[in-house]
């Protein structure tokens, strides 16, 4: 029996109660305003008897154990394997935090919902499945994407300097500012688009639910194409950020500098949407349409070294975080980022005290024809996603962040020496990103030869 390739498309508004907590930040914030909807978008991918699900949900982060109940639920309703479903945090900033020990009743109920909402939009997209042809591009967004980490005049690292700060000398890395464009041509109905774009969603900042510039880009590809239904999956943004630290000419309109010394602004979420929506159309009517002779997935669990805080340095990370949990931070001697920085190490500390000395990482794949998706449960680097892209023998790797779990931080060996925020706060010991890269290609090879 010949077997065709069939895609289907779904969303679902996954808006939380006014009143929770918003996560993102070391700080208290509560949602006091919608400026425009969370959703959870999904991509049901089919051909002979297998079923992969493609799921995107607007959120910061949402830990492992979370995401197992998901796809826990999906399954019971669907048939659709835990394995072959694929489940991505776009990490807008501004959005609820979900636990997997709720803090109070509005997590909890909201945790009820998103779960029921999932589980929705799963079944949705695969009662939407329709026979199609597929066809892929890789476009270009400028100047919306910079690196975060800067090497300073007096040698040390700073994330996040700020903007026109004097002592900066260079950014530390080199960046990848493509998108990647998947397209799916479908019988009778709407084309379905999936874009992939590494940067942090960390742009409007404040109390207000925003799905930030991945919404943006979303309603803008589906406004600017017609006959269209956009998914965004984040790519390896670990140290990537909007922020312009050498701005000119009118790169500030729309921003404010902000509490932690970044700018942000509402507006300048929508211009990087415009710009990614502007790299979409690039590509768009000239993809490379492929034959796809099969479709197929993994589900693979890596050990890797857990960043225990040395003994000596315990009780200075207690009385940080016993400070900043009072909501005492001026107390504790750091201002700015620097803050930050300071309370993101003692708390790292603090969480894995008593933690196992290894790691477990599930590490999801998706093949469809030569087109590949690898996600890591995290924010890796931007080196990380160039490192698992050199896998051999596809035409396309999007390598995507924040996937089947939000477990941490993956920077580079050389960054924990250097310093900065990204590796004191990282659950992981210096060299895990090098390991990831490592069994990523692994795990690529191991699904292409299947």
């Amino acid at each position: 029996m010949e077997k065709i390739l069939k895609v289907g498309y779904a969303k679902v508004n996954v808006n939380p109660p006014m009143g929770i907590d918003v996560t993102g930040y070391y700080k208290v914030r509560k949602a006091d305003g919608i400026l425009d909807d969370l959703e959870a978008v999904a991509t049901a991918i089919n051909m002979g008897e297998k079923t992969v699900l493609m799921i995107a949900i607007d959120n910061c982060g949402i830990k492992k154990e979370v995401i197992s109940e998901f796809k826990a639920e999906i399954t019971k309703r669907t048939g659709v394997p835990a394995e072959a479903i694929y489940i991505h945090i776009t990490h807008t900033h501004t959005g609820p935090r979900v636990l997997p020990e709720p803090e109070d009743q509005l997590q909890a109920d909201y945790k009820v919902m998103l779960t029921s909402r999932v589980t929705d939009v799963a079944q949705f997209a695969i009662d939407d499945l329709k026979p199609a042809k597929m066809g892929y591009g890789v476009g270009e967004a400028k100047n919306v994407a910079f690196i975060r980490r800067y090497k300073m005049k007096d040698g040390t690292t700073k994330t996040n300097p700020g903007v026109n700060n004097p002592d900066i000398v260079e950014p530390i890395g080199k960046l990848d500012e493509s998108v990647n464009v998947i397209r799916f041509d479908r019988e009778g109905a709407e084309t379905v688009v999936m874009v992939n774009f590494a940067n942090h969603p960390d742009v409007v900042g404040g109390n207000k639910i925003s799905a930030d510039w991945p919404g943006f880009t979303r309603r803008f590809v589906e406004k600017s194409i017609e006959n269209t239904k956009c998914i965004f999956f984040n790519g390896t943004q670990g140290d990537v950020n909007h922020v312009n630290v050498h701005p000119t000419k009118g790169d500030f309109n729309d921003m404010f500098n902000d509490f932690d010394g970044c700018s942000r602004g509402y507006g300048h979420a929508r211009h990087i949407g415009r710009v990614v929506t502007g790299a979409v159309m690039q590509v768009y009517d000239k993809v490379e349409y492929v034959d796809v002779d099969d479709i197929d997935y993994s589900l693979t669990i890596v050990g890797v070294p857990t960043n225990k805080g040395k003994p000596e340095d315990m009780p200075l990370a207690h009385k940080y975080t016993d400070l900043h949990l009072a909501g005492k931070d001026d107390e504790i001697p750091f201002k700015a980022m620097m803050l930050t920085t300071v309370v993101a190490e003692a708390m790292r500390m603090v969480r894995l005290e008593n933690a196992p000395d290894v790691y477990e990482l599930p590490i999801g794949a998706i093949k469809i024809g030569k087109v590949a998706f690898i996600g890591i449960p995290g924010e890796p680097f931007n080196a990380v996603g160039r490192g698992l892209k050199e896998a051999k023998g596809w035409d396309l790797i999007i390598p995507t962040c924040i996937t089947n779990g939000s477990e941490g931080y993956y920077p580079m060996q050389d960054s924990y020496d250097e310093g900065g925020y990204e590796a004191k706060a990282s659950t992981f010991k210096a060299g895990t990103a090098e390991q990831l890269i490592r069994d990523g290609v692994r795990i690529l090879d191991e699904l292409r030869n299947k």
